[in-house]
């Protein structure tokens, strides 16, 4: 009886996938202590603003014609009430609120040449600008 104990074949089926595991461990990835939520936003376009308040904050992005905006809790947790609302000068508002667990939006409104009015809120306590971005 002959056994194949160690060929180079049969070490490379048994360290490849050891090697592999390993590397998923050592390596960096999403997760706790990987990525950060605030690494990526949902929003395209550059950061304008951010105004904060008490329970999160207002997040505002800029392209040339489009204006972008989302209400993120300071702590992500259990739904709670959240809104956010962008309304371009001379248009009417885009809302989107209900139960949400970190972030309300992303909402995008053509704001070619003009001023756009934002709000967002966290369980009840919130903020809003006058005209912004002109």
């Amino acid at each position: 009886m002959t056994t194949d104990a160690g060929t180079p074949r049969t070490l490379a089926r048994v360290l490849v996938p050891l090697l592999a595991a390993l590397a998923l461990l050592l390596l960096p990835g999403p997760g706790p202590g990987g990525g950060t939520a605030d690494a990526v936003s949902v929003c395209h376009g550059r950061p304008t603003r951010t105004i904060t308040f008490a329970t999160g904050e207002l997040r505002l992005y800029r392209t040339r014609q489009y204006v972008c905006a989302v209400t993120v809790a300071k702590r992500p947790g259990p739904r709670r009430p959240m809104a956010v609302s962008l309304q371009p000068r001379g248009g009417r508002a885009v809302v989107r609120s209900g139960r949400f667990d970190q972030q309300a939006g992303p909402l995008t409104v053509h704001a070619l040449n003009r001023c756009v009015r934002a709000s967002g809120s966290v369980a009840g306590r919130g903020t809003a600008t006058g005209w912004i971005l002109c």
